[in-house]
């Protein structure tokens, strides 16, 4: 018996790809935004504390993604990619998931190293800092998160392209396999 090929990704999948593509903006929008608010400030307080939930989210939600992922497999391209193609899709998506797990991870460390409190949603419980304060790493974890976030602009701007490059240009159903 033939095994039918799914031509879309499964629904979880698809919903999730969405639902972080959705998180992502929200997250970035938060930290470019706090400069709206004077440092200090409970609305800066609150841009941070958005972003860096919303990273955790993200975090989270790639684990999910990628056992789902792992569980149900992606839809084969129709038409197959070449050998470069391939390894450039291949190559973009696991940056993509390694941003998701290591941002988070470098946001955490850094808000302990600054010696700052990390509250829990919604009430002012503080996780317990894993990390002493230490300045320098606070600046240094800093510096690294920003530069990897400013060069993910690029990364998910090349995805974007992508995606459309081969509706539009390639003409395969890379993009409808996602909606």
């Amino acid at each position: 018996m033939n095994a039918m090929v799914r031509p879309r990704y499964a629904p979880a999948l698809r919903r999730l790809h969405w639902l972080m593509a959705l998180l992502l903006l929200v997250t970035y929008v938060l930290i470019e935004q706090r400069g709206l608010f004077p440092r200090g400030s409970a609305g800066r307080a609150a841009m941070m504390q958005g972003h860096f939930w919303g990273g955790i989210a993200l975090f989270v939600l790639a684990w999910w993604r990628l056992a789902s992922r792992k569980r149900n497999g992606a839809p084969p391209i129709t038409p197959p990619l070449g050998w470069f193609s391939a390894t450039v899709a291949k190559t973009v998506h696991v940056l993509l998931y390694a941003f998701f797990i290591v941002m988070p991870v470098l946001g955490i460390m850094t808000a302990w190293s600054d010696d700052k409190q990390v509250l829990v949603p919604f009430t002012s419980i503080a996780l317990p800092a894993l990390l002493p304060a230490d300045k320098a790493l606070a600046h240094s974890l800093e510096d690294l998160h920003g530069a990897i976030g400013t060069a993910f602009y690029w990364v998910i701007g090349l995805h974007i392209l992508a995606a459309l490059w081969h509706h539009r240009i390639r003409r395969d159903d890379t993009l409808k396999r996602m909606l």
